[in-house]
């Protein structure tokens, strides 16, 4: 069974898809896409996350909610179980032959695309909505307000803030009290400067979503991070994957995790880490 957690006023699956490698560059087309969703929610995976920006750099807009819309419509399990999040700021462009991302926290572009985002989506209201990245050409206080309209617009039914700092998470809740539900922050073996969110977040009451758990496939990362994992990995005849996810499941309660995939059998290895148990012993072995 896939571990259960309480994202807001969601009950969910403490383990998620990460959209993002089935629409981004060098993904393995559309219908291998809607497969890798339907194996993810057939296993019993209830949240997927996804953002206006999730598309090839200079191809089409909002390819990855248009994907999640697709792959639901044709799913035949209970749709309403399903929690979807996406996230508004950030956008693709074509620097010097090479993809990229440049973000756009303007007021007036953070409702229009969320808007967007609902209407792709094909949903009135979105269940959960991230300001995906701060932009540091507009006042931070500025750009949460747009989520605060966003909400009380009734396009979102809850909000969430995606890379932010301590003090940009207290500033947050500030404006949006307790419609602000939860945390995106990169978090990993090879990515623990976000541990003091992690903690405040267990605080403040505001769930956790680790994005790029297993250390992220577009840039290159120091493997020998991993090697503590791969033992605790060989005594448990698991995958070294599944031990990060359920280390990182163990740093709470509040902690989800959302594992991108390119196929079908990658996000069904991860949805297993919420049976694996690991000991005291092992925990403190792997930090």
């Amino acid at each position: 069974m896939v571990a259960q957690g309480n994202l807001g006023p969601y009950g969910t699956t403490r383990i998620g898809l990460g959209e993002m490698p089935l629409t981004l560059e060098n993904n393995l087309g559309w219908e291998q896409g809607i497969e890798t969703i339907h194996a993810a929610l057939g296993a019993g995976c209830r949240q997927i996350d996804t953002a206006w920006s999730y598309y090839c750099s200079g191809g089409p807009e909002q390819t990855g909610e248009k994907l999640v819309r697709e792959a639901l419509a044709t799913w035949k399990g209970p749709r309403e179980e399903v929690l979807v999040a996406t996230k508004v700021g950030h956008f693709r462009n074509f620097t010097d032959g090479k993809p990229t991302w440049d973000v756009d926290g303007r007021p007036e572009a953070l409702i229009q695309h969320a808007k967007e985002s609902a209407r792709e989506l094909g949903v009135e209201a979105i269940d959960l909505l991230y300001f995906h990245r701060p932009d540091p050409k507009v006042p931070y206080q500025e750009s949460i307000e747009a989520m605060a309209e966003i909400l009380h617009q009734g396009v979102a039914k809850q909000i969430g803030i995606s890379n932010a700092s301590m003090e940009q998470i207290g500033l947050a809740r500030g404006i949006l009290g307790s419609s602000l539900v939860a945390v995106q922050n990169q978090y990993s073996p090879i990515y623990l400067s976000t541990q003091d969110t992690l903690d405040y977040c267990a605080q403040a009451g505001l769930a956790f979503v680790c994005w790029s758990p297993l250390g992220g496939y577009r840039k290159a990362k120091d493997e020998t991070k991993f090697d503590p994992f791969r033992r605790v990995a060989q005594a448990h005849a698991v995958s070294y994957q599944q031990v990060v996810l359920a280390w990182e499941l163990a740093k709470g309660s509040h902690v989800f995790v959302i594992p991108g995939a390119h196929r079908p059998q990658t996000i069904l290895d991860s949805l297993k880490a919420g049976d694996l148990t690991l000991s005291p012993e092992e925990l403190a072995q792997l930090g």
